[in-house]
């Protein structure tokens, strides 16, 4: 794992510059100092080798969800940071919400019965979507935000859906794990592919 520490206020054109060079910031806490890492191996999910199990796609079939994409951004990296511990600090979430307002960032947001129970975000560069962090309040409520996330990047083009660590919620996908340095030319690739996230208006699921 490569680290270092941010020895400065992280501003949105260093973030930018940070994702290109394969790095992402996490906190130590939630008032705690900020490190870049780029893990080796790198965690990704491969947009044409997505899984979606049975039971997931009966939830689907059933369309009791509705989820939306960047309408409630701030609230969405808010409650990612809502657990005892977080590297969603304060800053970081200052940070993604001016990327946000820039463009770069984007949130889906689960909502049932009018209430939001789940959703992610991430960051896109060129043709690479770099997920950050996903929360739930009912089952599934996230899992439903991802595969609508795969479609959306798989018809906008998008070569790269960064998931940076392995794990076993990831796994059931079809996560894979990739050497660092094969992951930085994955990266190369994709930034200099010209894709628009261009989120859709609704998308009722």
């Amino acid at each position: 794992m490569a680290a270092r520490s941010a020895d400065s206020k992280i501003t949105s054109e260093i973030l930018l510059s940070a994702y290109r060079q394969g790095y992402f910031p996490m906190a130590e806490s939630r008032t705690g100092p900020i490190y870049w890492y780029s893990p080796d191996p790198r965690a990704i999910i491969p947009l044409d080798g997505f899984h979606v199990s049975r039971s997931l796609r009966q939830i689907l079939r059933r369309r009791i969800f509705t989820v939306t994409f960047d309408t409630a951004f701030e609230e969405v990296i808010r409650a990612c940071s809502d657990r005892p511990q977080t590297w969603i600090s304060d800053e970081i979430i200052c940070v993604y919400t001016e990327l946000h307002r820039l463009g770069h960032a984007h949130s889906l947001e689960t909502w049932r019965t009018g209430a939001l129970v789940g959703g992610l975000y991430g960051v896109s560069i060129g043709g690479a979507f770099f997920g950050e962090s996903m929360f739930s309040r009912e089952p599934n409520a996230s899992k439903i935000a991802l595969v609508a996330l795969v479609e959306h990047l798989r018809q906008r083009g998008f070569k790269l859906l960064d998931s940076q660590f392995m794990n076993e919620h990831l796994r059931q996908f079809g996560a894979a794990e990739v050497p660092r340095e094969e992951y930085l030319q994955l990266l190369q690739r994709a930034i200099r592919v010209q894709c628009v996230f261009h989120p859709p208006s609704r998308n009722g699921m």
